[in-house]
């Protein structure tokens, strides 16, 4: 096979069933690892079908937010029975494996590397299916096309307060518009990207963007994992064109600190020196009297 015919090659990859069960393992594992009140791990033990609503939700959210905006059924990635019956296996085996064997054999590195770096090929054509599917039902329809795209390859993340309300967690400071999430932001500049492509306004073939936003996925993410590195690869482009179209903000402590400033200008630390001060002076006085 020659170089140039890679990105052909990859492009044409099947989902199922090694990538969509790699998918299914890093989704639930995450599930897993959500701690803080009412964690998944206490739910598993007092409402086994919660616990396994709240991982369809993870494995299959993509496809249910972007069937609500089309006005689809919700409920159709339920028809796919080998899918779900191999997300629920996962998750069974995840959640109840005698001496949590499973998880501990995925918490392995280069497993878990392995596995991460497959999801996020699947990032890729969920973004591609959701976009080809709302240019076909809404033709031009750019917005809809990456509104269904960022779904499609995000779901999981944007309708996160819904799952966490199935465990009976009610965090609306969590919701992802408010605070988005390095994989939600990618999801929409993927959406952005290739609903340029679709519309033949960016000069690149398919095969080759996919391929090329597939290797930044994959890289950045296991990057990300081995450095355990939480920063944004994307903050210096984010913090550009935050100062250029909306300028300058000031961050929450700086703000929290200039309200610990009394109107005259001093400090509340300042404020014990001047009260001495004050003490000082009357104590003075009653001498000279």
């Amino acid at each position: 096979m020659e170089l140039w015919q890679v990105p052909l090659s990859f492009s044409r990859l099947r989902m199922f069933p090694f990538f969509d069960l790699a998918h299914y393992v890093a989704s639930i594992l995450a599930l897993k690892e959500q701690r803080g009140e009412r964690g998944v791990v206490e739910v598993s033990v007092r409402s086994p079908l919660a616990c396994w609503f709240s991982a369809m939700l993870y494995c299959f959210g993509g496809s249910v937010l972007s069937s609500l905006m089309l006005g689809e059924p919700p409920v159709a990635f339920l028809a796919k029975t080998i899918n779900i019956l191999l997300a629920s296996s996962v998750w069974y085996l995840v959640f109840y494996c005698p001496e949590d064997i499973v998880y501990r054999c995925f918490s392995f590195l280069p497993l878990r590397l392995l596995v991460a770096g497959m999801k996020e090929v699947t990032r890729t054509w969920k973004i591609t299916d959701g976009i080809a599917h709302a240019d076909f039902l809404y033709k031009d329809a750019w917005l809809i096309m990456v509104a269904v795209g960022w779904a499609r390859g995000a779901g999981g993340g944007l309708i996160s307060n819904f799952e966490q309300l199935v465990r009976g967690v009610w965090k609306p400071e969590t919701n992802e518009l408010l605070q988005m999430s390095y994989p939600v932001k990618v999801t929409l500049i993927g959406a952005v990207l290739f609903t340029l492509q679709q519309r033949q306004y960016l000069p690149i073939a398919r095969h080759n963007l996919v391929f090329l936003y597939t290797i930044f996925l994959v890289v950045f993410k296991v990057k990300m994992m081995l450095t355990g590195c939480a920063t944004s690869p994307l903050a210096p482009f984010e913090a550009a064109v935050g100062q250029m179209f909306f300028g300058s903000r000031k961050t929450p402590s700086k703000v929290k600190g200039e309200s610990a400033t009394s109107s005259n200008g001093s400090s509340v630390c300042d404020q014990p020196s001047e009260q001495h001060h004050e003490s000082a002076k009357k104590k003075q006085a009653k001498k000279t009297e």
